[in-house]
Order: structure tokens, then sequence, then C-alpha cells
């Protein structure tokens, strides 16, 4: 790697290094909740994004090779088809007027338009087996940050105010001020390290759609993240720490 290469790219051991630390502590800290299992399966989306199983690669090769073949066969049947009409039409060519020629031409543009679509077709067959790849795993980091909103969504700062009463309805209050700071700060983490997963679906491809979602995807954690920190801010106001 080019000097200078390693800090413009991210390294996916170096995030699943950062993941492994988070879910250790979050083991640590909180053993009985279901957070722990969360990053667990992140790292599997991350594990699938970074190595490709080699049935995938072996399936990703075939595809390529089939379509090429295709490619190859549907230019040569057009370079035929219109290689037979031309020859036709000048066999028959003498004493006809020209503007009889033009349903040879007709038909010659034809073939080429239907030729090139077929080639458009199937070179563009691999680029959109390997969109539908990385978009299976976006989809699946989108869902995760939303399951990390979700364990985040009743923690409230507020209700450790000692003047707040809660109802038979508020969610249990089971975090000291400390631990639910600790628990909304590993929740910002997660989220941060879905975005940077999100990313990695994106640092070998130029696809439009893929590089759009992993725009959403990046939004729509920061924006968790922003609330996260809200709480935080909100907890030591609270809390007077």
């Amino acid at each position: 790697m080019p000097a200078g290469e390693q800090y413009q790219r991210l390294d996916p051991a170096l995030v699943l290094g950062t993941l492994d630390r988070l879910h250790e502590r979050i083991v640590a800290r909180f053993p009985e909740r279901n957070l722990g299992h969360l990053a667990v399966a992140l790292r599997d989306v991350i594990d699938q994004v970074v190595t490709e199983s080699e049935a995938r690669r072996r399936q990703r090769r075939v595809v390529r090779s089939v379509c090429t073949g295709a490619i190859v066969l549907v230019v040569l049947l057009a370079v035929v088809a219109i290689g037979l009409s031309v020859r036709d039409a000048i066999d028959q060519a003498e004493g006809t007027p020209a503007f009889q020629w033009l349903p040879v031409v007709e038909s010659g543009i034809n073939d080429l338009v239907f030729a090139g679509i077929a080639v458009f077709f199937l070179a563009t067959v691999p680029a959109r087996q390997r969109r539908h790849g990385a978009l299976g795993s976006l989809h699946r980091l989108r869902s995760l940050a939303h399951v990390v909103d979700m364990h985040q969504l009743t923690k409230d700062p507020d209700r450790l105010r000692p003047d707040v009463r809660p109802t038979d309805a508020s969610a249990p209050n089971d975090l000291s001020a400390a631990e639910l700071g600790r628990y909304l700060d590993y929740c910002s983490e997660m989220l941060s390290i879905v975005g940077k997963a999100a990313a990695l679906c994106a640092q070998e491809s130029a696809d439009a759609v893929v590089l759009d979602t992993v725009s959403e995807i990046e939004s729509l954690t920061l924006g968790m993240s922003r609330k996260i920190w809200q709480k935080i801010g909100m907890l030591r106001t609270v809390t007077g720490a």
C-alpha cells in the first residue's frame, strides 16, 4: 500500500477490532442486557461485507463468464444477420430503385438496436448482482440502527429528577445515573460503527444506488447519535455532573 493511502481508506480489521472492544465493554458492564447481542449481530454483517464466501465469488465469476460469452454470441449473430441482409440486397441490386433499399437499411438499424440493448443488459448483470449483495447488507445495517435506537428510546434522563413521580405505565428505571450515561454512550458508539460498516460497503463501489443508500444510513445514524448526546447532556444537567 502506498504511503498515506492507509489514511484514505477504512481498514475493516480496525473497524472489527473497535466493535469487538465495544462488545467486551458492554458485556462487562451490562451482562444481562441485549445490547451485547446487537454487537454480535453487527459483527456478522461486517464479516459478510468484508469476507465474501468462496461460493459467492465463484458464482460471480461464472455469471461474468456467461455474460461475456453471451455478449460475443449476440455481436456475432448481429454481424451475420446484417451481413446476410446486405449480401442478398447487393445480389438483387441491379436495376433496383434506391428507395427500395430502405427496408434493408431499416432491418439493419433494428438489428443494431436490439443487439445494443442485449449487450447493455448482459454487460450490466454483474454490476446489478454486486448491487443486490451490497443493498442486502445495507438493509440489515439500517434495521440494526433502528434496533439500537429502540434500546435507548425509553432511557429518559429526566426520570432521574427527584421531583418526577413515575406512573404505572412508566418504563422501569433500573439504571443509576452513571450506568445510564454509559449505556447511552455505548448506543452512540454502536451507531457510529453502523455508519462505518455502511461506508465499507461503498469503499469498492461506484454504484450510484449503493452510494445513495450509504449516505442515507450515515445521515440516519448521525441523527440518532445526536438525539443520544442530547440525552447525555440532559443527564449531566439533571445530576449536576
